[in-house]
């Protein structure tokens, strides 16, 4: 950010780490003081202006554009930043074990269970405390892009600067990005290939902790493939949410049936095997697939936990055979598909009929 002076109106040019993002999100990164209201009222006003034009805050600005701001009102008490606490250095060294991609773009780690994404009123050990470790040769601090839940393992993009972060987060709101979980589940599905379209919202009672199938919730829809099975007692498979939700798998594998093997919250006393299988959830982000900012595909997959890897050794489930999944629609996918190609093939047959007549037509009456 370069700032320059015309009387009492300020100038403000675009950095390049700001490229891309909102207006209004430019002002919370670079002038905190002037919050949303104050924002409003000088694009309200015409005092607001983007490289000479009047400007909104939901406008996106680009590197290198000038913003002009009227001059700075008196100033609040604010209060003071809260600082992160140094890491140690065993802390550190932890962090950049988790590490296994690194580009100019983004960061891949893979989070091992038991570490949440994000603290909370209980949580002080999160992968978001120990992003200063990961910082490496870029200018500013790594950005949690999106989340896993703390017992899930597995695949987690940190973007590294914030141009890659409004990127990373456009493509997963956009529903662009392909995830890939693995999980062990109690029982055998009876449909090896299907869909689970089942709407969740949180669960009256429990503070928002919990999520529940629920008919005015919001919509969620999650595919699954079994892989392999160990006779009726559990079954490895695939899992791919085509939407985002809390605790999403976890909820649409327990409602039809097949809770996640160690998941307690969701299946109860059911959901643990016995046989020397860990009572951890079986749960991992296997893979992730979605556009980066060099105009390239990032595809990256993360290794298992112990416990994973050994529950599907003790049950004789090959991981070899986890990775060739979803090459195909679901079923009722391609029944869908089936029956779209046959109405337009119909439609082209009548069209090529009529076209015909009316060739016979112009035949006859000459």
């Amino acid at each position: 950010m370069t700032k320059t002076f015309s009387d009492d109106v300020r100038q403000f040019i675009v950095s390049a780490d700001d490229d891309g993002i909102r207006l209004d999100r430019w002002f919370k990164r670079n002038l905190p003081e002037a919050n949303f209201n104050i924002v409003s009222r000088w694009s309200r006003t015409g005092q607001l202006r983007l490289d000479g034009k009047r400007a909104t805050p939901g406008d996106r600005i680009e590197t290198g554009q000038v913003i002009r701001v009227p001059p700075a009102e008196a100033p609040k008490t604010l209060k003071p930043k809260k600082e992160r606490p140094p890491l140690s250095q065993d802390q550190i060294d932890f962090a950049r074990t988790l590490d296994f991609h690194r580009d100019k773009s983004a960061l891949v780690l893979n989070k091992p269970p038991g570490l949440a994404t994000q603290g909370g009123t209980k949580t002080k050990d999160h992968v978001d405390g120990l992003l200063d470790a990961l910082t490496y040769d870029a200018d500013t601090r790594p950005k949690l892009v999106h989340r896993l839940d703390k017992d899930t393992s597995g695949v987690l993009l940190v973007a590294r600067s914030a141009r890659a972060a409004a990127f990373f987060s456009k493509v997963f709101s956009t529903r662009k990005a392909t995830k890939i979980y693995w999980a062990i589940v109690m029982g055998v599905p009876e449909v090896q290939d299907g869909v689970i379209d089942l709407p969740l919202a949180k669960q009256p009672g429990t503070g928002g902790e919990k999520m529940h199938v629920f008919d005015e919730g919001q919509p969620a829809k999650t595919r699954y493939q079994v892989i392999e099975r160990a006779g009726n007692s559990a079954a490895f498979v695939a899992l791919q949410p085509y939407t985002g939700r809390t605790h999403q798998l976890r909820v649409h594998m327990a409602a039809i049936g097949h809770p996640i093997v160690g998941d307690g919250k969701y299946g109860g006393a059911d959901a643990f095997l016995t046989g020397g299988i860990s009572r951890k959830l079986h749960l991992h982000a296997r893979r992730l697939r979605l556009p980066h900012p060099d105009s390239r595909i990032l595809d990256v997959t993360a290794d298992l936990p112990e416990h994973f890897a050994n529950s599907l050794a003790a049950l004789g489930f090959s991981p070899e055979l986890g990775d060739d999944v979803f090459a195909e629609p679901p079923a009722e996918d391609r029944k869908v598909a089936q029956k779209r190609a046959a109405k337009a093939y119909a439609k082209d047959q009548r069209k090529a009929r009529r076209g015909e007549r009316r060739g016979r037509g112009m035949r006859d009456r000459k």
